[in-house]
């Protein structure tokens, strides 16, 4: 019995193939597609393959015609026709798997041909990039933040747009800009007292945001503001600060009250009718003191629907710091920040960073001691300005985000 393999381009090929050189007797064990030729698996073609066989009585009777020919390596004269279909079925076995390693092999390579080019695309990216995230790293902004911002940069600039470095740069100015919530100033209203309570850590300056907000309110353009300014403080407990805020109310000529319990805050709001403006100050207490903050939130109650309560938060708060105060102060479901101290710190990223993933807004910025004219509206473009290691173009983002203007020269014509 002879064993064969023939290969040709089309099925009918290979048929054709078979019996011009084997006859009509030869019978076909596996008819299979195979792929020849190409690199590294890459551009073969596809060509078919029939392996069979040729009884042993076809083979003797064409013994003249393939006389001479060398013996092909599957010829066994001397198997039975049970031993044959065992071989063949051990010979299709063998084949199986070849064609499996091969396959896996294919695979293997484009994977690694597809890892390469990605491999490829991110090391030429990788200089603008770079850059980039080593700038906010040291503006402290979070992983997540930036992380994010990186992967904008990849999906939405080309290879070529990369190697414009100040074209990235504007966009990731503008991209941190969109992050950041504004709320809207203190308005007057001619229904009611607006009573406005700030509410925050020891040491974050809520006194002194207090009195800067007093005298903008009673001293600065009346056309804008409040009239009738009062000043109530519920931190009784710091002689220092009570001098302080007194020395506030006596140089502006504005009426101070001091409570320390939910029946006198009460009283006072109820004598206080005829003022426009309330400005509360509150007992500075460690965001970890529950107890005492569930005691102040108790009094603060009692201005209900009268109150807007912002938080302040010093901007040389850490991270994991600040995220934990917003959590700790949500019970007064206060309703934006008042950044603080934004003068001794220039790095912002850390703020920015948690107030984007909570989505609180900020009202005011302090950058100083000076009263009043160390405090502003809050505005992302004065915040875009205090990042560091940033060429901002401020005619740019003042043309996205609107201008900023120092409090002193909007409230004082």
């Amino acid at each position: 019995m002879q064993y064969f393999t023939v290969e040709a381009v089309t099925p009918r090929e290979a048929l054709e193939k078979m019996r011009r050189q084997y006859g009509e007797e030869a019978r076909i064990l596996t008819h299979k597609n195979v792929h020849r030729g190409g690199l590294l698996g890459f551009f073969a073609k596809d060509r078919v393959e029939i392996t069979g066989y040729v009884p042993n009585r076809a083979y003797a009777a064409d013994s003249s015609r393939t006389q001479g020919m060398k013996t092909s390596a599957f010829s066994k004269p001397s198997l039975t026709q049970s031993q044959a279909v065992e071989e063949a079925k051990k010979k299709i076995l063998a084949e199986a798997r070849r064609e499996q390693t091969f396959q896996q092999i294919l695979k293997e390579i484009k994977g690694l041909r597809e890892n390469l080019d990605i491999t490829s695309v991110e090391e030429k990216m990788s200089p603008g990039i770079a850059k980039i995230e080593e700038i906010m790293r040291q503006n402290d902004f979070s992983k997540e933040f930036y992380d994010e911002i990186i992967k904008r940069i990849r999906h939405e600039f080309s290879l070529e747009d990369l190697e414009n470095y100040p074209k990235v740069q504007n966009s990731v100015v503008e991209w941190i800009g969109e992050k950041i919530n504004i709320y809207p100033p203190l308005q007057p209203s001619d229904k009611e007292t607006k009573v406005f309570i700030i509410v925050g850590p020891t040491g974050v300056g809520k006194t002194t945001t207090i009195a800067k907000l007093a005298a903008i309110n009673r001293i600065g353009n009346n056309h804008l503001h409040f009239h009738r300014v009062k000043i109530v403080t519920i931190d009784n407990y710091r002689i220092a600060a009570r001098q302080q805020i007194e020395t506030y109310a006596e140089i502006m000529k504005i009426p101070i009250s001091f409570v320390e319990s939910r029946d006198d805050f009460k009283k006072v709001l109820a004598l206080s009718e005829d003022k426009d403006l309330i400005l509360v100050d509150t007992i500075g207490k460690s965001p970890r003191d529950l107890s005492k903050l569930a005691e102040m939130k108790e009094i603060l109650d009692t201005a209900g629907s009268m109150s807007e309560i912002h938080l302040a938060i010093s901007a040389t708060t850490k991270s994991s710091d600040v995220d934990d105060i917003l959590k700790n102060f949500e019970p007064f479901r206060y309703r934006a920040i008042i950044l603080t101290k934004l003068d001794e710190t220039l790095r912002i990223g850390n703020v920015v960073s948690v107030l984007a993933k909570s989505g609180k807004p900020i009202s005011y910025i302090a950058d100083g001691q000076g009263v009043p004219q160390d405090i502003e509206e809050a505005s992302v473009v004065r915040l875009l300005m205090n990042l560091d290691g940033f060429r901002i173009d401020r005619e740019r983002i003042e043309k996205i985000f609107g201008k900023k203007e120092k409090v002193s020269k909007k409230y004082w014509s």
